[in-house]
């Protein structure tokens, strides 16, 4: 299955890196996987930017995600889509050889298939099929620790479901109901099942909203302190977690592996002068995200949304390293999130530019070169999250970034208005504080214009600007 091969060629064996080395279906027929990546040749404007070799590595990594023993992956190149099996005769006759040779009881299909082409598909094959969005939830479900995550798992797999709902068995057939002595038509086992999944999902959305009011809360005690958001995103497998643990000493799971972090975790950290700030690790994107789960997600990804500054993590040594910065985004737009600097009511957002110790020298000095090229609101910082290169320039750069648009002002209080200084404990950053032998308040804080604006409200007294 090579990526220029006509469709009349036989499809040849890829073999990744990543295949054959087992997982928990090692030997068994259901834990044996075939991993194929249709690629359809006149794709116009919607077409991937991706290399299809690189597309089906990736594929192969989610299905290694789910401890899947891929025996055999290859690109299939099409002219059009078949709106029943999406394949071709002849491919499907091919495909259905190689399940039988490899003994495999999973296909996955790195697409968006329809419920008619997923069940057509299997009954050629005689195989589970699996189409992208089912992989990514399958990885999703397993890797939730949370309530939150496993209710916003659960909700996108039942919506996905849903819509899988289609008449494959006999028990589906309208069942006797009704009234009087004959019955009329009753429900069906589909308008059972679709009315049963409807439940619980409503069930679920409540709780969800139960959820998003307490993070809510919780995120405005954190404004009170206040500390700083800061906020990873970035790629699955961008070193996200990896560069988390090494600023804030913590051990939240990092591995080389698609989706390993899945659940939100936040952590205090200090910067250089002594601020402190809580960064944020969140769930990796990927490209061609079902939108169910970016609608699931939306509450988790609240931290992004609310952050005073991003941090788009990039993996500079991938092959596809551009590719996936388009696919991160457009999530982020999603979002409601623009990327740049440029103007006012934009997040800072910097760009990290992580594994540079997986580059050769020349690379590195090529990149280096790049980055310096930007212009400083947009240039990028290149770090190592296993050296830890880079990083005391990356927290100097966020420590700018946060008081860059902060306003200090002095100001000098009564020294009964022991509530205004409360109050400025409360929503400002207090750089000094000394009380003259008159008893009055010398105070020092650092604000954004926000909270400037309602210091100025709520003090009658002259303020100066510093």
């Amino acid at each position: 299955m090579e990526p220029r091969r006509r469709d009349k060629r036989p499809l040849a064996p890829q073999q990744s890196a990543r295949a054959g080395r087992g997982g928990h279906g090692e030997g068994t027929s259901t834990g044996r996987a075939l991993v194929i990546e249709p690629i359809l040749r006149r794709a116009g404007a919607n077409a991937s930017a991706r290399a299809p070799a690189a597309k089906l590595d990736e594929a192969i990594g989610l299905a290694r995600a789910i401890d899947l023993d891929v025996k055999h992956s290859g690109v299939v190149m099409l002219n059009a889509l078949r709106p029943a099996t999406y394949l071709g005769k002849g491919k499907i006759e091919e495909i259905s050889g190689l399940v039988k040779s490899f003994d495999a009881g999973i296909v996955v299909m790195d697409c968006a298939l329809s419920p008619v082409q997923q069940r057509n598909l299997e009954k050629a094959w005689n195989a589970k099929v699996v189409d992208r969005t089912g992989l990514i939830l399958e990885i999703f479900g397993r890797r939730a620790r949370t309530r939150e995550g496993a209710l916003q798992v659960e909700h996108a797999h039942l919506t996905y479901q849903k819509s899988r709902l289609v008449r494959t068995w006999t028990h589906l057939e309208r069942q006797r109901g009704g009234f009087g002595f004959l019955g009329g038509p009753g429900e069906t086992q589909l308008e059972a099942d679709r009315r049963m999944i409807d439940e619980r999902l409503a069930k679920i959305e409540n709780e969800l909203a139960t959820v998003k009011r307490t993070r809510a809360l919780h995120r405005v005690s954190r404004k009170r302190v206040p500390y700083p958001i800061v906020a990873l995103v970035g790629y699955t497998n961008a070193g996200k977690s990896t560069l988390f643990n090494r600023m804030t000493q913590a051990s939240v799971l990092s591995a080389d592996m698609l989706f390993a972090t899945l659940d939100p975790t936040l952590r205090a950290m200090p910067l250089p002068h002594g601020a402190r700030i809580i960064l944020s690790d969140t769930v990796g994107f990927i490209s061609d995200l079902p939108t169910m789960l970016i609608a699931a997600f939306r509450a988790t990804l609240e931290e992004v949304i609310e952050a005073d500054v991003i941090l788009h993590v990039r993996d500079v040594s991938h092959e596809d390293a551009e590719a996936q910065l388009r696919d991160v985004e457009k999530i982020l737009h999603e979002l409601g999130i623009e990327a740049g600097n440029e103007s006012a009511d934009r997040r800072p957002l910097i760009e990290v530019w992580n594994k540079i110790d997986r580059l050769d020298p020349a690379a590195r000095e090529r990149l280096a070169n790049i980055a310096e090229r930007h212009a400083p609101a947009d240039r990028p910082v290149l770090v190592s999250a296993v050296t830890g290169e880079g990083l005391a320039d990356l927290a100097k750069l966020i420590e700018t970034r946060l008081t860059a648009c902060r306003e200090v002002i002095e100001l000098r209080l009564d020294p009964a208005d022991g509530a205004g200084v409360s109050w400025l404990h409360r929503h400002t950053e207090v750089l000094n504080k000394s009380i003259d032998e008159h008893g009055v308040i010398a105070m020092t804080v650092r604000a954004d214009p926000e909270k400037i604006a309602r210091l100025r409200a709520r003090f009658s007294i002259p303020v100066q600007r510093h």
